[in-house]
C-alpha cells in the first residue's frame, strides 16, 4: 500500500506527502496494465513475473527520480511550493534526465531479476531496443504532462476559493459591525457609561480583527487559537449589551490551537445564538463554543441555553454565509453542517471538518 511508505518520504515536506502517494498510486496502476498487456503479447515466451517486475522497476524508478527527488530539489530547479513544478530550463532538463536514469535503474533491476540483459538489444536489435525505450519515454512524458496539468487545475481551483472565502468575509464584516453600531446609538441616550464600556470592547474586537487580518496578508495560517480570541472579544462585546443574561464558555484544546481554519467561520452561527436564541428568551442563557479532535476529522460546536425552535432553521444570512464557507475551503455536503433544535431547549450546531497534521513548528 503506498501509505505504507510514508515514512520513507520524511526527508521531504509532509505537506507534499499525500501527492506523492496519490501519484505513486496512479503510476503503479498503470503499471500493472502495462505489465499484463506487454505478458498477453507474448505469453508464450515471457513469464507473468518478468513482465511485472520490469514494468514496475522501470516506472517506480522514473517516478522516484520526477516526483520526489525533483521536491527534494526543488532549490537548485527553482520551484516553488505547493507543487513544485514549472517549466523553466532547469527542470524541464532535470526531467529529461530523470526519465533516461530512472529507465536505464528500472531496466537493471529487471535483468538482475530476469537473468538476461536487455543492452544486448542495442546490438543484436537496435530498433527493438530504441521502440522499448522511446515507448517508456512517450508514456513517462504523458504521466508528466497529466501530473502538471492536475496539480496547475488544482491550484486555481485553491485561488478560486480563497477569493470566494475573502468575499464571504468582507460581508461578514460589515453585518457584525452595523448591529453593534445599532445597539450603542440606543444604548447613548438610554446608559453612557455601557455605551462607554461596549465602545472600549469594540476597539479590542477591531483591533483583533485587524491583526488577524495582517496576518493573512503576510501568509500566516488563521489558527483555532485565533478565531477563539476573537469570538471572545466579540462575546465580552455582547456581554456589555445583555449584562447578566448571557454567559459564555470557550474550550479550545492546547494541542488544536494552532490548528487552520478560514477565519469568521464561527462568529455568524454565535451571532445566531445570540440573536435567535438568547435575546428572545426572558432569562436569556449561555452560549457554548468547543474545539474537539475525533479521529481523521475537527468538530466545531456552538450551543446555546436559549429559545430554540421547531423544525429546520429558515436560511437567514449567518447559517448561509456558513454553508458557502464550509462549500468553499473543505467541499462536501449538508454533512459539514449538522443542526437540531427544541423549542425552549436551545440549539446546537457541530461543524464536521478535515482534521490536518500540523507542522513540527505548529505544535
Amino acid at each position: 500500500m503506498p501509505s505504507a511508505l510514508k515514512p520513507l518520504l520524511h526527508w521531504l515536506p509532509s505537506a507534499t506527502h499525500a501527492g506523492l502517494l496519490r501519484r505513486l498510486a496512479i503510476v503503479w496502476a498503470v503499471a500493472l496494465l502495462i505489465a499484463l498487456a506487454q505478458w498477453l503479447s507474448k505469453s508464450q515466451t515471457t513469464a507473468l513475473s518478468h513482465s511485472l517486475v520490469y514494468s514496475y522497476a522501470i516506472s517506480t524508478s522514473i517516478w522516484f527520480l520526477t516526483d520526489p527527488v525533483r521536491i527534494a530539489l526543488h532549490p537548485w530547479l527553482h520551484t516553488e511550493p505547493p507543487h513544485y513544478w514549472a517549466l523553466n530550463p532547469r527542470a524541464v532538463g532535470w526531467l529529461l534526465l530523470a526519465i533516461v536514469l530512472g529507465y536505464a535503474m528500472g531496466v537493471t533491476v529487471g535483468d538482475l531479476y530476469a537473468g538476461v540483459s536487455t543492452w544486448d538489444l542495442l546490438s543484436q536489435s537496435p530498433q527493438r531496443f530504441w521502440g522499448f525505450w522511446l515507448s517508456s519515454l512517450g508514456i513517462s512524458f504523458g504521466f508528466l504532462f497529466f501530473f502538471y496539468q492536475r496539480e496547475k487545475a488544482q491550484a486555481l481551483q485553491r485561488q478560486a476559493s480563497e477569493a470566494q472565502l475573502r468575499l464571504l468575509e468582507t460581508q461578514l464584516e460589515p453585518h457584525m459591525l452595523f448591529n453593534t453600531l445599532a445597539t450603542l446609538r440606543a444604548l447613548i441616550t438610554t446608559d453612557a457609561p455601557r455605551a462607554v464600556t461596549m465602545l472600549d470592547r469594540l476597539n479590542d474586537y477591531l483591533r483583533a480583527t485587524l491583526r488577524a487580518s495582517r496576518s493573512e496578508t503576510t501568509e500566516q495560517p488563521h489558527t483555532l487559537a485565533l478565531e477563539f480570541a476573537r469570538l471572545r472579544d466579540y462575546l465580552e462585546l455582547m456581554a456589555v449589551r445583555m449584562g447578566p443574561r448571557l454567559r459564555f464558555t470557550l474550550t479550545l484544546p492546547d494541542d488544536l490551537a494552532q490548528h487552520p481554519l478560514p477565519p469568521l467561520l464561527l462568529q455568524p452561527l454565535v451571532e445566531n445564538a445570540i440573536r435567535h436564541g438568547l435575546e428572545p428568551h426572558l432569562a436569556g442563557g449561555e452560549i457554548r463554543v468547543e474545539a474537539l479532535a475525533s479521529g481523521a476529522e475537527l468538530l466545531l460546536t456552538v450551543s446555546d441555553t436559549g429559545a430554540g425552535c421547531a423544525g429546520t432553521p429558515q436560511p437567514g444570512f449567518g447559517l448561509s454565509q456558513v454553508r458557502e464557507r464550509l462549500a468553499s475551503a473543505f467541499g462536501g455536503g449538508p454533512e459539514r453542517l449538522r443542526w437540531r433544535s427544541e423549542a425552549g431547549q436551545g440549539t446546537h450546531i457541530t461543524l464536521r471538518l478535515p482534521r490536518q497534521a500540523l507542522a513540527p513548528s505548529q505544535t
